[in-house]
């Protein structure tokens, strides 16, 4: 039997240059079906001269769902006719072997990842899960950050059709979260693949559009505890986002929420790193800023 047809998602927003690196990397796979690629522009006007029927072709659209990366995703699953979609950020980079090593696992499977290696400050750090599935309970207890959406492959009827995956979703403040939500769903419906191979670099640092919009993060996590309950009920997984709050709410100058959700935290797990570094926050010990450029230095986030 032919390899599936492979079709690539790529959202993009005012960075021509990190875009190009991408779309090189995704156009030397090494897998032997076929691979399209869309380029999806939003909020700014298309480069058109991106496109090219040479193989493996790429499509440039604009997105013409709702703005922001949920809706540009959205836009370029709709676009395609391929049998399995993958994602890819703007800013990353998979490795040559990423689509076959992922297609081979995937088999029968609906849904599938890769571990990734995080590039900051010109320093390479692994993000390995230690596991070759991913439940609904993992992701409950953490968001599982090396499970990045640009290693994302999935069945493209399961992101259409009511009943199953379901598309990304538009609501989700600032299309932050989006992502996890997307990984929650598709556990609901069946274990997720994983590929526990570093086959994704993710450009790691302040290239986000959000990465200071801490009443977006805060409106997000908000979001992602009252859509999936699941998280609410896992101690751990709740103090997490509780003390993730409880960080965003310090950076934003929200010093009473700040307290409220420090007090969430411990109450839900007394070990939560996050209380701590919120508490130092808050005692003006040191910043949410200084805490995060220090974690970003070892591939890792609050």
């Amino acid at each position: 039997m032919s390899a599936p047809s492979v079709g690539v998602v790529i959202p993009t927003r005012d960075r021509p240059e990190l875009l190009r690196r991408t779309i090189a990397a995704v156009r030397k796979q090494d897998y032997a079906g076929q691979v399209r690629i869309i380029v999806v522009y939003d909020q700014e006007e298309p480069d058109w001269r991106l496109a090219t029927n040479e193989e493996p072709a790429v499509m440039v659209l604009a997105n013409w769902r709702d703005p922001g990366l949920a809706g540009a995703r959205n836009t370029g699953i709709m676009a395609l006719d391929t049998d399995l979609v993958a994602f890819c950020d703007d800013d990353d980079v998979w490795h040559p072997e990423k689509l076959s090593k992922q297609v081979a696992a995937l088999k029968d499977g609906l849904f599938a990842t890769c571990s990734i290696e995080v590039e900051f400050q010109e320093r390479v750090h692994p993000r390995l899960a230690g596991c070759e599935t991913v439940t609904v309970d993992q992701l409950a207890r953490s968001r599982m950050a090396m499970l990045h959406s640009s290693s994302f492959l999935a069945r493209r009827t399961e992101l259409l059709k009511d009943g199953a995956i379901g598309p990304v979703a538009e609501d989700a403040p600032g299309s932050q979260n989006e992502d996890w939500d997307l990984l929650i769903r598709a556990a609901r419906v069946s274990p997720i693949v994983h590929v526990d191979e570093p086959l994704v670099r993710v450009l790691w640092g302040r290239t986000s559009f959000y990465a200071n919009e801490y009443s977006t993060k805060i409106s997000s996590l908000r979001w992602m505890m009252a859509r999936h309950p699941e998280i609410a009920g896992c101690p751990p997984g709740a103090a997490r986002v509780y003390g993730q709050l409880a960080c965003w709410s310090v950076a934003a100058g929200d010093r009473k929420n700040a307290w409220r959700w420090t007090k969430q935290t411990v109450k839900a797990n007394w070990r939560e790193p996050r209380a701590v570094i919120a508490l130092a926050a808050l005692s003006r010990v040191t910043s949410v800023e200084r805490v995060l450029g220090s974690l970003h230095k070892r591939g890792h986030g609050i």
